[in-house]
């Protein structure tokens, strides 16, 4: 029987393979401030000793709005929301401990629909972030790759039923085996481990670049 693996791997639209680590549960501010914070760790799998740690500072207007701040319903939203902070840009990796507060705020959450917004994906996004979450999770962790996690479908605002038809087709394609939802990496896909290496590189590339320009 398949079993989850300990550490799982989410990778950002623009290629960036990244492990979580959050220190649960939320806490609330003692500063005078009406918010609530989540202390976590970002770990860049692509490239050795760069990390980021964060304080996800969760407003009390998207607070009211969730059915609550524990793990089962905080979970899938917070890695969401850190890994778009990552597609703009705004957290850098760097190997020192050095804590950067960021917003869980309604720019996340749509109130009129009542749901969260990470960015509308195509179809061809979505079938290019499985083929590299297959690579990075069977690269750096092993194993069969779980591709029934709500947190992606989520993050690429689909239904997990339309993401895990993607997958399909990349299965059909000899991307990977397809079987309840776990995917075995082909000897094909992993051959093309220069060409997922390089999206990530190009990526963190341009995020040390803009960091770089703003510290002047």
């Amino acid at each position: 029987m398949t079993t989850s693996p300990a550490k799982t791997i989410y990778v950002t639209l623009s290629g960036l393979p990244l492990s979580f680590r959050l220190d649960w549960p939320f806490h609330h501010s003692t500063s005078g401030a009406d918010f609530h914070f989540l202390h976590g760790h970002i770990v860049l799998e692509s490239a050795e000793g760069l990390h980021a740690s964060v304080a996800v500072n969760l407003s009390e207007t998207l607070r009211e709005v969730m059915p609550s701040i524990e793990p089962k319903d905080a979970e899938g939203p917070v890695i969401n929301a850190l890994r778009k902070d990552v597609d703009k840009r705004q957290i850098e990796f760097l190997k020192s401990g050095k804590l950067l507060p960021l917003a869980f705020s309604s720019r996340h959450y749509n109130f009129k629909r009542n749901q969260w917004v990470f960015g509308k994906a195509t179809d061809e996004q979505m079938a290019q972030l499985i083929e590299r979450k297959v690579y990075w999770q069977t690269r750096v962790v092993g194993g069969d790759v779980w591709l029934g996690d709500a947190t992606d479908a989520l993050y690429v605002e689909t239904t997990l039923d339309h993401y895990i038809e993607i997958a399909d087709q990349l299965a059909k394609k000899g991307s990977f085996k397809l079987e309840r939802r776990y995917a075995t990496a082909s000897p094909e896909l992993m051959a093309r481990a220069a060409e997922f290496e390089a999206a990530a590189q190009s990526a963190l590339a341009e995020l040390e670049q803009k960091h770089a320009f703003e510290r002047g």
